[in-house]
């Protein structure tokens, strides 16, 4: 991690500062407590177009708390500056065969920024994950610990090394989706995965939205271990719907898997195997989201698997274009019409829906974030004020 004097670019106006150190970091936020400044934390700034446009707040650029601490291997743990960036850590761990089991992507194409910008804390901080979530869990079940200065321009530390760790209050899982709003991260730990020796994607053409609902439901009830779970419907293009599973492990195991898969699945059609490079060049369109990437106003819809079919039915009519993740619990949508239309289906369907990507001026006036019930934003709103009291951190992107 980078130490030191806090940096200064001749470049700048004088509207960023650099600190290179906690104390510096913890003095600067001190500094913002007392003259009642507002502090905007940028890492890579691969999601400084998500949410509302930032005014009149100090932009902090995390970069000083960057570089790999410590990485065991045997031990599957590794410790990193925040502003490490994503592309760095996973590389290191696809040298040791090991990864990140949420399947992190990078948010920068998505928002419009230059590829490999997202950063380890930018990821932890947004609580984004990608397609294995739906076997291996959220971020929030892989972070073990980190460090961070508060909104009160206290350094402290939670979690540990180990991943059975009780002491104190779990707050590793309250940073994990907190977009920067409770404290400054300046160093995580994690636990890594094995990665898997082979893989395979089985597919389905053709299926409409509730048949592709139900055949991954069934992929997900057997015996075959599914690792991910996605369906891109048909496009104006002449290209068929497609239902993909994901099968890793061991290349024995995986072809046994794939085989009782495709026996399992038979009533919804012929299960295909995806060659090579289509299989991976699938998966990482959804990283990107390359489906849907001509679409000026994107939304994530988070519902209960079965629902999915549901926000479908709700808002194609009226324009909507979209792909299922997570088996269809993760929706994502293009769509530039009413926003209220999605809330509503969102909500109707039992989830909530967030604005990732849209005009400058949509973002100012819609919520990135699903409003919350009265009781939920009360409870929110007094955790926030236990680590950030003067809302240093408050810069309005949030509403």
């Amino acid at each position: 991690m980078a130490t030191g004097r806090m940096q200064t670019d001749p470049m700048e106006t004088g509207d960023v500062r650099r600190p290179g150190s906690v104390p510096e970091l913890a003095a600067l936020i001190a500094e913002a407590a007392r003259s009642g400044a507002r502090l905007e934390l940028r890492g890579g700034g691969s999601k400084a177009a998500f949410g509302a446009p930032v005014h009149g707040a100090l932009r902090v650029d995390m970069g000083g708390f960057a570089g790999l601490i410590d990485y065991d291997p045997a031990e599957l743990v590794l410790t990193a500056g925040a502003a490490t960036p994503l592309h760095e850590i996973e590389a290191l761990l696809a040298g040791e065969r090991q990864m990140l089991a949420f399947e992190p992507f990078d948010c920068a194409p998505i928002l419009g920024a230059a590829a490999g910008r997202s950063t380890i804390g930018g990821v932890i901080a947004s609580g984004l994950a990608g397609s294995r979530r739906l076997s291996r869990g959220s971020v929030r079940d892989h972070l073990l610990g980190f460090e961070a200065v508060s909104g009160r321009a206290e350094a402290f530390v939670a979690g540990g090394k180990v991943v059975k760790n009780v002491t104190g209050y779990d707050l590793p899982k309250l940073l994990c989706g907190s977009w920067g709003r409770l404290a400054a991260l300046t160093r995580v730990t994690l636990k890594v995965v094995p990665a898997g020796r082979a893989q395979a994607t089985q597919v389905l053409h053709g299926l409409d939205p509730g048949q592709a609902m139900q055949a991954m439901a069934l992929a997900m009830g057997s015996q075959a271990e599914v690792s991910a779970a996605a369906h891109c419907p048909a496009s104006p293009h002449g290209v068929r719907a497609c239902t993909a599973l994901r099968v890793e492990g061991f290349a024995p195991s995986v072809a046994a898997r794939c085989a009782a898969l495709q026996s399992a699945l038979q009533a919804f059609g012929s299960v295909e195997t995806l060659p090579e490079p289509e299989a991976g060049a699938f998966w990482s369109g959804l990283r990107t989201l390359a489906p849907l990437q001509d679409c000026a106003v994107l939304w994530r819809v988070n519902v209960p698997p079965s629902r999915g079919p549901a926000v479908i039915a709700a808002l194609e009519p009226v324009g909507a274009r979209w792909l299922f993740d997570w088996a269809g619990g993760l929706v994502w949508l293009g769509f530039d019409g009413d926003p209220s239309a999605v809330r509503a289906a969102a909500a109707s369907a039992g989830g909530h829906a967030m604005l990732v990507r849209a005009p400058e001026a949509l973002r100012a006036r819609v919520p990135a974030l699903q409003p919350l019930p009265a009781g939920v934003a009360a409870l929110e709103e007094r955790i926030r004020r236990a680590f950030d009291p003067q809302g240093v951190f408050e810069t309005g992107r949030f509403g």
